[in-house]
């Protein structure tokens, strides 16, 4: 019985050796499968995540890591997600794939290639009329005017002195008439404006070179600018206008002519050989520049911002409140030879004036500011992918720019702005609901929502506005720290405070303003009619321009943090 029981524990321990040694319990297998608990993405948000990473393995207890050699892709633990400076695009790609690699704790992996489906959402400024079945965005007239503002600048910068170099301006009145071929022209003198060759700053090669590959029929500012059009504005601002002088002493055309004769003054001395000199005594070099803190280049540009882009946009083409204008247009019937209905066109040309690209949306900050980021994306792209750049789709202008410049501001603060987003929503969507109604007039219900989207573009297209005017006021507070010391810059704070102003000048302009005329009014007087340089007047001045700011932060309900980062 002793042999049999030893005989038996021998069989049972030799049994269980063998169904030990037969067992996968030990054994380490490599992960058979990865997925993903979403597989899709929003589009034109930067860093976007994708969704959790998981992995199948017949080892469930398990540990897993979880890699990926793609640049466009990072995982952090089991979250993958797009790297923090790349976005995905619809309109350029439906999918985007990605190889993930989970390696387990004993070292061994499995790579699998993951689909990940781009989601489309409203980002683009490009809409199909559902009667034409064509793109029905037209707004060529608007760029056109862009263009010519910043021609205009750019011949004052450096064009005119250019000309007086080579004696062909010689006088103010050679002058004038320079800087009104940019401004004011006939049929017949826009026939040979219109051809001279584009300055406009382009990475690499624009595809309209002249304002005639732009608009072929007249185009000029003079037409445009507020007082000049002859129905829509809510002002007569032959009386209201309120920029230097006392209120209504001067249209706003007349004080462009008032900056021009100025400028073309210069010019004549200049070309006489003469010199100016700043309060410095230092001998001023550019024409631009006054003796008593002006800067007319900027003034004449911030001036027809306001006056032209931002009145239009907002007081005629983007307005409600005359008939058979702007909002109060047939959404019903094509206009006769176009593929888009009147409301259609009323509306993209409000929207033009704005001045952003139309696929906005997929820039930074950073890139429409021309201040960073993607090297082929400062403050345009070449969407369409032609080899040049587009002005009239793929260009950003303005106070586009301007708005991303005061989102940049706040970027780091706890309760950072975003004009660019909030105003570029608004248009879209605003847009969408006229296209998704061709054919018929809006119902009042509609055309309430359509005024709320209206009201949203045009309310952040003017806090972008205001926010210059503060970063100005801000701008100017500084160089004032350095008066009276080596270390004053004359032209920088004329540069500035001439800013200031003009984007100032443009709060008026717009019939749905949150500003009221009162604070308006405040604010111009405080500002004056140029810096105070000189004299006991000179602390006061910088109280006053504080106000500006506080009056200011206090209307437009401005984060404290941001007023001060602006």
């Amino acid at each position: 019985m002793f042999k049999k029981s030893i005989l038996s524990l021998v069989v049972i321990a030799a049994t269980q050796l063998t169904a030990c040694s037969s067992s996968d319990s030990d054994k380490n297998e490599a992960p058979t499968n990865i997925t993903i608990s979403s597989n899709s993405v929003i589009e034109n948000s930067l860093g976007a995540e994708v969704g959790t990473l998981s992995a199948t393995d017949v080892n469930n207890s398990d540990t897993f890591t979880f890699t990926t050699s793609s640049q466009s892709f990072v995982i952090d633990g089991n979250t993958l997600s797009l790297s923090p400076d790349f976005a995905v695009d619809f309109e350029f790609a439906t999918s985007i794939d990605v190889e993930v690699t989970v390696t387990d704790s004993g070292n061994l992996s499995f790579t699998k290639t993951l689909t990940i489906d781009i989601e489309d959402v409203l980002d683009v400024y490009a809409f199909t009329n559902k009667l034409s079945n064509e793109d029905s965005v037209s707004y060529s007239g608007q760029v056109a005017r862009h263009v010519l503002i910043a021609e205009l600048n750019n011949y004052i910068d450096s064009g005119l002195q250019n000309d007086i170099d080579n004696l062909d301006v010689t006088t103010k009145a050679q002058a004038m008439t320079a800087l009104n071929s940019y401004y004011k022209t006939t049929d017949e003198e826009y026939a040979v404006y219109s051809d001279r060759a584009l300055t406009l700053s382009i990475n690499g090669e624009a595809e309209q070179k002249l304002l005639s590959d732009i608009s072929g029929s007249t185009k000029d500012l003079s037409g445009k600018i507020a007082g000049n059009d002859a129905t829509g504005q809510h002002k007569d601002w032959s009386t209201e206008f309120y920029a230097f002088g006392e209120k209504g002493s001067q249209t706003p055309e007349e004080l462009i002519q008032f900056f021009f004769e100025k400028v073309a003054e210069n010019a004549e001395i200049a070309a006489s050989g003469a010199t100016r000199e700043d309060i410095n005594g230092d001998v001023i070099t550019k024409v631009y520049l006054s003796e008593n803190g002006l800067d007319y280049k900027q003034l004449i540009q911030k001036t027809l911002l306001g006056a032209v882009a931002y009145s239009q946009g907002t007081d005629d083409y983007l307005d409600a409140n005359v008939d058979n204008k702007g909002l109060n247009t047939s959404n019903e019937m094509l206009v006769d030879g176009k593929s888009y209905t009147n409301l259609e066109h009323q509306y993209d040309e409000g929207f033009g004036y704005f001045g952003a690209a139309r696929d906005y949306l997929s820039y930074t900050d950073e890139e429409i500011a021309s201040k960073g980021g993607r090297d082929n994306y400062q403050g345009m792209y070449d969407t369409d992918t032609s080899g040049m750049i587009d002005l009239n789709s793929e260009y950003n202008f303005g106070h586009s720019q301007n708005a991303a410049k005061r989102d940049l501001g706040t970027a780091s603060n706890s309760m950072p702005s975003d004009f660019t987003e909030a105003a570029m929503q608004a248009f879209l969507q605003g847009r969408a609901l006229i296209n998704e109604n061709v054919g018929a007039e809006l119902t009042d219900a509609q055309m309430a929502s359509l005024i709320e989207f209206r009201d949203e573009a045009v309310a952040n297209w003017e806090y972008a506005i205001a926010a210059t005017v503060v970063h100005y006021v801000n701008d100017v507070l500084a160089d004032y720290a350095d008066l009276g010391t080596e270390d004053f810059n004359y032209a920088d704070l004329a540069k500035h405070w001439s800013e200031l102003k003009g984007f100032a000048i443009s709060l008026q302009f717009n019939p749905h303003k949150k500003l009221t005329d009162a604070q308006y009014t405040k604010i111009n007087e405080l500002l004056q009619d140029a810096p105070v340089l000189s004299g006991d007047g000179v602390v006061q001045y910088l109280l006053d321009l504080a106000e500006v700011r506080l009056v200011l932060q206090q209307a437009y309900e401005f984060n404290a943090e941001n007023t001060t980062s602006w």
